[in-house]
């Protein structure tokens, strides 16, 4: 028997989650009704099984990045590995489904980065070795402030823990967090103090040297029951030449 557990966030219209929100419109039953009495050439009358309604449907405009997402690579650079970066619709389907790991990294404050000493502590807490393909998990807690203007106050990978896991053989990394980097406003704090553009986009920008993606905006990593010993899928909608598709991760979990 196995559990499935959602690591996905609910995409709406308008979210102030979103600082380039999704606007959905909605067209009713009667709306529908309309058009398939125009499409028919039907009187209302005549749409006898569904009492005079029709369909429903919704118009979506919508960014790549808006909700739980996966980020190619070509998000972050032309290149990764001194080769064209892929896009969403040339990733292997191999790396969307493989065993998972959940690290935690709830005590890491807002505006702190993730560190390799972290992530090798965590692995040692839960008595675990990365291997290649492993979907590695940043469990930052940051989804329970969903909807909230805390939602945005997070910790962020650092481009040497984002490195250190890729020499693992991985190529899926996700966090529970708006952004895989720090903040916008942290990253850009940083530079205005330091003038140091490596501040910018760091974790990100670790994929032009080594390829990968990486999930943003997951949830429930706090519902799956056990640190590793579970499998994830990941699959990305099929958007030709895109930076990103939006998933619906779930956890494969055996009970």
């Amino acid at each position: 028997m196995i559990k499935i557990i959602d690591l996905s966030v609910l995409i709406e219209s308008e979210s102030s989650s979103e600082p380039w929100p999704a606007k959905i419109d909605y067209f009713d039953h009667r709306a529908g009704a309309v058009e398939m009495r125009n499409k028919f050439g039907v009187k209302q009358r005549d749409l006898v099984y569904s009492s005079g309604l029709g369909w429903a449907y919704e118009w979506l405009t919508i960014m790549t990045h808006c909700g739980t997402h996966l980020d190619a690579p070509w998000h972050f650079y032309p290149m990764a590995e001194g080769k064209l970066a892929k896009t969403i619709d040339e990733i292997p389907l191999e790396w969307c489904f493989s065993d998972g790991v959940v690290l935690d990294m709830r005590h890491k404050k807002a505006g702190e980065e993730i560190a390799v000493d972290d992530i090798k502590k965590a692995l040692n807490n839960i008595n675990y070795t990365i291997k290649p393909l492993d979907i590695v998990l940043i469990e930052t807690g940051c989804d329970k402030k969903i909807e909230s203007p805390d939602y945005f106050l997070q910790p962020g990978m650092s481009r040497d823990a984002t490195l250190w896991i890729l020499d693992q053989g991985v190529k899926i990394i996700g966090i529970d967090a708006y952004g895989y980097d720090r903040a916008f406003k942290d990253m850009a704090n940083d530079y205005k103090e330091t003038g140091d553009g490596h501040k910018i986009w760091p974790a990100h920008f670790a994929g032009i040297e080594k390829e990968y993606c990486h999930i943003e905006k997951l949830a429930n990593l706090d519902l799956i029951p056990k640190p590793h010993g579970f499998k994830v899928a990941c699959f990305p909608i099929k958007l030709a030449k895109a930076s990103a598709a939006w998933i619906r991760p779930v956890a494969i979990v055996e009970v």
